[in-house]
């Protein structure tokens, strides 16, 4: 197959190069993609690259119009639009695989080589991570690659050597892109619209039906990260809050609406020493800040962003959080909050659907009269409850089956296994059976720590759900009651998780800390990404600007520094490139010295004179005894503008030597 690659014609062969360049910036986009048009890219490019094999005939312009009316159609019935950020790149990335079927001039090769730079671009519209910078970074080279090979017309040089020149081109253009990413105003994406910003992701919601938490334990992915300042608390302590849900229809679980939340007040009560850390949040399309349990004080966010709290210690930025965003928070892991007395708008917090559960709220009545819980207060209960999870045969599993409509009734008495979500919302439900304010908190709970970078990470298989109870003359206190079911589940020492894959689990087997370490490793990178160059944000430039002598930046003062720094380097490229091609070219110094020497026998030879000038003054100045210089001029001109070749530094070598035995005119 190599041996068959090496012999083809030069232009196949740069066909099936642009060919594997465009699959590799498209690559990343399948994701993205709607399966037919990953499909229908895929074989555009196949078909391209048998035609270039095979030396066959392009398709005509019959076939080009009606593969392009096939994707418009498909697009519209797709995505219900021609416009919009993913209508647009999924036209981007066909129209792109459809031009490599009319690429038969250079001109053509010129507009798929900027179609596929733009293309390129269209992978950070959904991702910016660590992974898809560095295969675009392959993607560019090979396109620079493929754009330099383009620029070289005579006989079929080796693509090793385009790529020489091309690596060289990134190397010299790496401190102008280094200077535009410190110095270019940071300014809102121009590329976003209405219709992206709550595209799908994963992550916590705003409601809870149970087993929605469970399928987040199947995700492994990031959701935040945590650098603590000194003291790291214990992870049995580590509870970091989301939504908080309350309203229940008898079936799913959502937050309260702020007019049901009556007058409440966080009132917030805090004990021990503050807990402080910085949070690097992953992009969630959602506009809660995730803080540590409880935090007293609103997070510190960047500038653009406003902070709001809420009654049941919730923190919500003013938008969605679409990007990576960091800040700061201070938290307190001993706390209670809320009324310490009764108040009229605790009821939201007792309220269940009528005829919901029966089951448990008749158990909520047998509690009620049995004599060892007479004139029972919430902590009695609670420890009751808890007492039962312990005791009765309860089992903390991933896959509790799919539950009907009587979700707690099937907990308590049927299947007695679930998840977080199933363990919490039956508790709940019968201590509000039981008299008693309850409420769900949704959060992550626990975490990793890394040891390559010393940052806690938060992942959605991290997710849970735990309950809040109210209590007279203490307010709202926190009750996991997962714990009671699996005690190791509070903290780090245990969690569900799916079986792995032959590969993952053959690896496991083989070494089973290699693939632990090599993960470290990775999201230590990634990490390391996110903070110094996707969290590179305005108000870090502008503390950049402070440290080089400006008191007090602005925006307008980042333009002129970048300003002023790239007149800087174009003074400085032009300066070198004169310098390389007066000093360091062999052929004009080579004829700098030839004009050196005439003008020291007399001859006036202005310093722009061409060798063919040179040599018709010198036989009009010193006649018969210039014509060796004339004869050597006219040859050393003829080496300057013959066809590159192997022999052409040997003829030079052949002029120098001439050169200094030659008869010079005095």
């Amino acid at each position: 197959m190599l041996k068959r690659l090496a012999v083809l014609p030069r232009d196949a062969r740069d066909t099936l190069f642009l060919l594997v360049v465009i699959g590799i910036v498209v690559l990343p986009q399948i994701g993205n993609l709607p399966w037919w048009c990953t499909g229908l890219t895929a074989a555009v490019l196949l078909w391209r690259g048998t035609l270039a094999v095979q030396a066959r005939p392009l398709p005509g312009r019959w076939w080009r119009a009606a593969l392009l009316a096939v994707t418009l159609i498909a697009t519209f019935a797709t995505h219900r639009t021609l416009l919009g950020r993913d209508a647009g790149v999924t036209l981007v990335v066909v129209l792109l695989a459809l031009k490599t079927l009319e690429l038969r001039a250079q001109r053509d090769a010129f507009v798929i080589f900027f179609l596929s730079f733009f293309a390129m671009l269209t992978n950070f519209f959904y991702s910016q991570s660590l992974m898809t910078a560095v295969t675009m970074l392959v993607a560019l080279l090979g396109l620079l690659t493929a754009l330099v090979n383009a620029h070289m017309p005579v006989g079929r040089p080796p693509l090793t050597q385009a790529a020489k020149t091309a690596g060289w081109m990134a190397l010299a253009g790496a401190p102008i892109m280094l200077a535009l990413f410190l110095l270019f105003p940071r300014l809102a994406p121009l590329w976003g619209t209405p219709g992206d910003a709550m595209a799908g992701r994963s992550g916590l919601s705003n409601t809870m039906r149970v087993g929605t938490i469970a399928q987040l334990a199947l995700d492994d992915t990031i959701a935040a990260r945590i650098k603590f300042d000194g003291a790291v608390p214990a992870q049995r302590d580590m509870y970091f809050r989301g939504p908080v849900l309350a309203q229940f229809d008898g079936r799913e679980w959502t937050a309260l609406p702020p007019w049901a939340r009556g007058a409440l007040q966080p009132n917030l009560r805090v004990q021990g020493a503050p807990v402080r850390y910085e949070v690097t949040l992953e992009a969630s399309n959602r506009p809660w800040l995730l803080t540590l349990d409880a935090a007293a004080s609103a997070p510190r966010v960047p500038a653009g962003i406003e902070v709001t709290g809420t009654s049941d210690l919730q923190w919500f930025a003013n938008r969605a959080l679409n990007d990576l965003v960091r800040y700061r928070a201070e938290s307190y892991t001993q706390f209670s909050s809320g009324p310490v007395r009764r108040t009229a708008s605790l009821q939201a917090y007792q309220a269940l659907p009528s005829g919901s559960n029966p089951r448990t709220v008749a158990l909520a009545a047998q509690m009620h009269s049995d004599p060892a819980l007479a004139g029972a207060d919430t902590s009695a209960f609670v420890r009751a409850v808890l007492e039962r999870l312990r005791t009765g045969g309860y089992t903390y599993t991933l896959d509790p089956g799919i539950y009907g409509n009587e979700t707690a009734d099937e907990f308590w008495f049927d299947r007695k296994e679930g998840f977080c979500e199933h363990i919490a919302s039956s508790f709940v439900i019968l201590m509000r059976a039981l008299g008693v304010p309850a409420r769900i908190v949704t959060g992550y709970q626990g975490g990793e720590f890394n040891t390559i970078d010393d940052y806690w990470v938060l992942r959605n298989s991290d997710a849970h759900a735990w309950a809040e109870v109210w209590q007279e003359g203490i307010g709202w206190q926190r009750v996991d009651p997962t714990g009671a079911v699996s005690p190791g589940r509070v903290g780090r020492l245990q969690r569900l998780a799916p079986t792995p894959g032959l590969f993952a689990g053959a690896i496991s087997a083989m070494a089973p800390t290699f693939a632990i370490d090599m993960r470290a490793t990775w999201e230590a990178l990634n990490n390391g990404w996110n903070q110094w160059v996707l969290n590179y944000t305005q108000s870090r430039q502008l503390n950049l600007l402070k440290n080089i002598g400006f008191d007090a930046p602005s925006l307008e003062d980042l333009a002129y520094a970048l300003l002023y720094l790239l007149i800087g380097a174009s003074l400085i490229g032009a300066g070198w490139t004169l310098w390389e091609r007066r000093s360091h070219d062999p052929w004009l110094r080579l004829l700098r010295q030839a004009r050196n020497r005439l003008q020291r026998a007399g001859l006036d030879v202005p310093d722009a004179t061409p060798p063919r000038e040179m040599a018709l003054r010198t036989t009009a100045r010193f006649g018969s005894a210039g014509q060796a210089v004339h004869d050597w001029l006219l040859k050393l001109e003829a080496q300057r503008y013959a066809r590159a070749s192997s022999e052409a530094a040997a003829t030079l070598r052949r002029l120098r030597a001439e050169f200094r035995r030659l008869a010079w005119p005095r």
